[in-house]
């Protein structure tokens, strides 16, 4: 993989932002991701927290950075370093999605306006395999990338004050799912049952950048059935390991 034009700006007294070219594809991706695997395989004199995004990352030391230059200098000699970047293993997340009325709520107007049918839609959305470039804004959100074009569709003018916890939603040329009741802009088609985020787990989110997910369309009642097991904590989500 060929090295990136990086740029690093500081970012407060403690963080430098470094940032890969503003696009978002998947050579970009892979390539935050192993630089911050290197990062975080160095020994650096103390802890430091690393944030990635589309094609950035925030590198949060837990000290005042006295000499911005020197740590700039530090990270581009880490980023040059000729390795040969390890061969990158994810998971493709099965991920269940009811798309009827009671949860599509956004439905009916994007079909209006595509001159789609509801079951050309969710054919469409669910044919597609995602990539999760990270997580956030709530945490469990899962920014996915590669909506299918035809179902791009722009974010409301007035947000909802209120949105249920898992609903499937897309937001201009993405797709994703509120982990978390709360406001929200996004155009819902649907609602998944599972659980996106759990704070008492180890590992609090199930899926990590560079994950795959695919939705796959389930009826109501499969939909109360699985909401049933999620409860009783005994859902298996099926997935499968995939090469990056």
């Amino acid at each position: 993989m060929d090295a990136f034009q990086l740029t690093y700006k500081p970012y407060g007294d403690r963080s430098i932002l470094v940032e890969w070219p503003p696009e978002i594809n998947e050579t970009i991706l892979h390539d935050v991701i192993n630089f911050k695997k290197n990062l975080q395989q160095h020994n650096f004199k103390s802890k430091i927290e690393i944030t990635s995004a589309y094609n950035s990352l925030l590198i949060t030391y837990d000290y005042t950075i006295e000499n911005i230059n020197s740590e700039v200098l530090t990270l581009k000699s880490l980023y040059s370093v000729k390795k040969i970047p390890k061969a990158l293993t994810f998971r493709l997340w099965k991920i269940p999605a009811c798309y009827d009325d009671g949860f599509a709520l956004d439905l009916e107007e994007i079909s209006n306006e595509k001159k789609l049918s509801k079951p050309e839609i969710i054919a469409l959305h669910s044919g597609t395999i995602y990539t999760v470039y990270f997580i956030g804004f709530l945490p469990g959100f899962l920014y996915l990338g590669g909506l299918d074009k035809s179902l791009h569709y722009p974010r409301k003018s007035t947000p909802r004050l209120q949105i249920k916890k898992g609903a499937v939603a897309i937001g201009g040329n993405q797709t994703g799912i509120y982990p978390n009741e709360s406001p929200g802009g996004w155009n819902i088609i649907g609602n998944s049952p599972i659980c996106f985020f759990d704070a008492s787990k180890d590992i609090p989110c199930f899926a990590k950048a560079g994950d795959k997910i695919q939705f796959v369309p389930i009826n109501i009642k499969e939909y109360h059935d699985i909401s049933a097991l999620v409860k009783e904590g005994v859902y298996q989500m099926e997935s499968e390991v995939m090469d990056g």
